[in-house]
Formats: structure tokens, C-alpha cells, sequence
């Protein structure tokens, strides 16, 4: 997968005229490099994105320039959801990295169809080391084998031999519960949880009748002035 970008000289708030021309800021940062402020054009960068993915390597063009990189995060408007700003991160073909990757729920219980259970995912992404090539766009987890109250899927649960052939080492204990199922509790139980004050942020929950809620306010505009950006992705 390839994309085309172009370097770009304006900075902070001065970007926006950019998104007014079909264009989206980012930014180019990786170990051992200095920060790069680039620009793309917004339709191909969706493109490519949907294509490729979070976890893919695309080869970012600019000038006379190729880059292997990943679409590190992209920052989008807390209303519109438009693309405000993206991050590239550039790889190493022959480092490991460590990124998460999507869980992809598949199926339906026959325990919140029929039981009336509720499917309670305590994960929604699991962390991995490979080779940037080695990376899988997401992990399936099959919820049709949850058929009864208080069972659940783990880490080790999942299809993990691909991943083994492709040298993928997942991060996170394999007796981790990655979704299970819960019965439904009665009003009064859900009142007294309430006042009990109980965390449950970071849980969707599907098939009952609490839903997490999600907190807007994200800052619009991302203050880019040429500040050295830390790097958050590790490398073996």
C-alpha cells in the first residue's frame, strides 16, 4: 500500500485552511528520525487507511523520499468526526514492535439469546510484539461458543497457532478473561451497585441495560509547533 504526502511549512491552528482544501495535517516521527510535518490529501488517505488498516505498513511518499511507516493514531473532531490530524510512525522492517490489535467479535451466544445473559468484553484489543510485517489487522474471538451464565473466553482461548507460525508474541497473560457472560441483575442489585459506587469504564457491555458511556471534549485543533513528539510505540 502506498500513500502520497507532501511536506508542509504551516503549523498549529494555521493548518485548517488545509482540511478546506481536501487536505489533513501529520505528522512523521520514528526513532533515530527527526520529525517530519507533512500533509495528505484526505480521500486517499481514507483509502488507504481502509485498505490497509491500523496495523499495516504503508510506504508514505514525499518528494523523493519512501518511508516505511504505520498509521499510529488519528485524531478526528469530537462532533463531526472528520480527520483533524494523523501520526505516522516509521518502522523497521527487520525490528519487532509492539502495538494492540483489534479484537474482532464474532458469532452470537445462545447464552444472551436465550438465558438472557449479558456479554461483558474486558478486552478490546490485545497487546503483541512481531515484525511490522507479521502484524495482524485483528484477532477474532468466536462469542458462539458462550452458551451458559459465568462462562468465558480467555487469551489462551483464542486462535493463537497463526499467530505462533508468524513469530506474533502476545503480551498479556493467557489466563486473562477477555469477554464473559453475566446474568442480568434485578433492580434492586443494580441500584445497590450504583450506590456502591462500582467502576466499570473501559467495559462494554453488550445484551443488557447498561452501556458505557463515552466522554467527549477532545480539543479540535492539535498543537503541532514543531515540538519533538515522544515516542510511545517500543521496539525490540
Amino acid at each position: 500500500m502506498q500513500l502520497t504526502a507532501e511536506k508542509r511549512e504551516v503549523l498549529g491552528k494555521k493548518t485548517k485552511y488545509l482540511r478546506s482544501e481536501g487536505k489533513v495535517p501529520a505528522e512523521l516521527y520514528g526513532r533515530g528520525i527527526d520529525n517530519v510535518h507533512l500533509s495528505v490529501l484526505t480521500d486517499d488517505f481514507k483509502t488507504a487507511y481502509k485498505e490497509a488498516g491500523k496495523n499495516a505498513v504503508i510506504e508514505l511518499k514525499f518528494g523523493d523520499e519512501k518511508r516505511p511507516v504505520m498509521v499510529y493514531d488519528v485524531h478526528r473532531h469530537p462532533v463531526t468526526g472528520d480527520i483533524q490530524n494523523i501520526d505516522f510512525y516509521q518502522v523497521k522492517m527487520d525490528e519487532v514492535v509492539q502495538v494492540d490489535v483489534a479484537l474482532d467479535f464474532i458469532g452470537e451466544s445462545s447464552a444472551v439469546k436465550d438465558k438472557d445473559g449479558v456479554l461483558v468484553k474486558a478486552m478490546q484489543s490485545l497487546s503483541v510484539e512481531a515484525l511490522p510485517a507479521n502484524i495482524p489487522q485483528n484477532i477474532e474471538v468466536d462469542i458462539s461458543v458462550l452458551e451458559d451464565i459465568d462462562q468465558s473466553i480467555t487469551v489462551k482461548d483464542l486462535p493463537l497457532a497463526d499467530l505462533e507460525k508468524k513469530d506474533v508474541k502476545i503480551l498479556v497473560e493467557l489466563d486473562s478473561v477477555v469477554v464473559t457472560i453475566k446474568a442480568q441483575m434485578t433492580e434492586e442489585e443494580d441500584q445497590a451497585k450504583a450506590e456502591e459506587g462500582a467502576d466499570i469504564e473501559g467495559i462494554e457491555v453488550e445484551g443488557g441495560e447498561k452501556q458505557e458511556e463515552g466522554e467527549a471534549g477532545a480539543e479540535e485543533d492539535k498543537a503541532e509547533g514543531g515540538e519533538e513528539k515522544k515516542e510511545e510505540v517500543k521496539e525490540g
